[in-house]
């Protein structure tokens, strides 16, 4: 036994590992701003196809209720890739902010110490040093610069076919459909034009709940207008053309990066390993395509914090679709951790979804799960720079939102009755008794993960 896995063994409190015969390959494809209905699969193809994003959902469990863990790309990855939440990890924007990277276990290390080769290909974005493989355990990292999401899928499907005695951990990182931030503000494309809009009578519907919240917490009203007045969010002025032309432009490029998805599910089954290679497919967050009137992500609405999500292994995961709730930041590593048959490392809060998947269980051990955010991408508005932090309970039926600022600061909406979140039911002296219980369980979560010293 190498000092490596001898470590990581005493680090994880296990005297032995499944046998590396007996463990699976494990294959995390990510896209980026990609919401959990924009597949073909859960939409119809009339406006967007995704054949292979479908084949993979049809071959295994579609999880329809994942959430991410925080709906911007660094806070998501991080949780991702540790399996803590952005409230433990300090890491909840895009911004450089003081982490300590061996406090965090990153995933590729539990891996690589288990004795899987570990490769990571694509985008990065965490606060790792990419070339630092001793603190993320990836002894492959590769980011095409020239070609990236080409360059992922071949780059993905060499270290896949290659000739190994011991299983893989592999990452294919694509970027799409985030080009679609640079839509509105008519810059190029790294990823390829999607090309001319069709008359807008073909292109795809307004989102229908286009329009504002009845009664939306104070601090959002101020945020929509604190983002649409920077050059990032330009859309305060489109009209119903511009945003069925702005769907139309994200279909497209989630079309893009489905068709290199393929490329690299397809080298797995040609290099006879689909039965042996558990595939999750996943995205950081969504986008909210003029939900709202909000574009890209960050805040809670279902379309920036709700996000594709299948587990399948030919052979082993069931076909079906779950309604379990899950959090890809915290739930990835408990899950593979469980197939490779490895110990999870100690105070991981997440939960395996392996039992889920297999069709073993169709019980779900959650009331809620808690996703975290914190606005800072805005302008000033009237002197003030908004920058509110806020928490979402998504529970069983009713979702919850608090922030630390404004007047009015929470929300809830009854998700089966309300799947666009229209009305806000905070202050409804009926839902009394709910809102209560949704305050508690983030209470409860935040007893749980020591984040007693939160605002909320």
């Amino acid at each position: 036994m190498n000092i490596q896995r001898r470590d990581f063994l005493k680090t994880a409190g296990a005297t032995a590992l499944a046998p590396e015969a007996s463990r699976p390959n494990l294959l995390i494809v990510m896209t980026d701003q990609q919401f959990a209905g924009s597949m073909s699969c859960r939409m119809g193809d009339r406006y967007l196809r995704t054949p292979n994003m479908d084949r993979l959902a049809a071959n295994g469990m579609l999880f329809t209720r994942a959430y991410t863990a925080n709906p911007l790309c660094v806070p998501a990855r991080t949780s991702m890739f540790t399996g803590r939440y952005p409230a433990e990890t300090g890491i909840e924007t895009n911004d450089k902010v003081p982490f300590d990277p061996r406090k965090y276990p990153h995933m590729g290390s539990i891996f690589r110490g288990a004795g899987y080769a570990t490769g990571y290909f694509g985008k990065w974005h965490m606060p790792y040093p990419e070339a630092g493989a001793e603190l993320h355990g990836f002894s492959t990292v590769k980011r095409n610069k020239a070609a990236h999401d080409i360059g992922v899928a071949a780059e993905a499907a060499q270290f896949i076919r290659a000739k190994r005695d011991s299983p893989f951990l592999a990452v294919a990182s694509f970027l799409n459909p985030h080009n679609i931030c640079q839509w509105p503000r008519g810059e190029e494309f790294s990823e390829g034009d999607p090309g001319k809009p069709p008359p807008p009578g073909q292109c795809p519907p307004l989102r229908p709940n286009h329009g504002p919240q009845k009664d939306e917490p104070d601090i959002m009203t101020l945020m929509r207008r604190s983002y649409q007045a920077t050059p990032m969010f330009p859309v305060s002025n489109y009209n119903v053309k511009q945003w069925r032309e702005y769907i139309w432009a994200y279909y497209r490029m989630i079309e893009k990066v489905d068709g290199l998805v393929g490329q690299v599910l397809q080298a797995v089954r040609e290099s006879g390993q689909e039965e042996h290679t558990l595939v999750a497919f996943l995205a950081d967050h969504g986008d909210c395509q003029g939900a709202h009137g909000w574009n890209q992500k960050t805040a809670f609405y279902e379309e920036s914090a709700r996000v594709p999500l299948i587990l399948s292994c030919k052979g082993t995961t069931r076909p079906g679709v779950s309604r379990r709730l899950a959090n890809t930041g915290v739930d990835l590593i408990p899950t593979l951790c469980d197939y490779a048959g490895i110990p999870v490392p100690a105070g991981l809060p997440g939960l395996s979804l392996k039992d889920t998947a297999n069709g073993k269980s169709d019980r779900d051990p959650r009331e809620y799960t808690v996703v975290c955010n914190k606005m800072v991408q805005g302008a000033p508005i009237d002197g003030r720079r908004p920058m509110p932090d806020g928490r979402m309970v998504r529970g069983q039926r009713y979702k919850y939102c608090v922030y630390n600022e404004g007047r009015n600061r929470e929300s809830l909406v009854d998700l089966d009755q309300d799947p666009g979140e229209m009305v806000n039911l905070a202050g409804d002296a009926a839902h009394a008794k709910i809102l209560a219980r949704h305050r508690e369980m983030l209470a409860e979560w935040r007893g749980r993960i020591g984040a007693a010293r939160e605002w909320v």
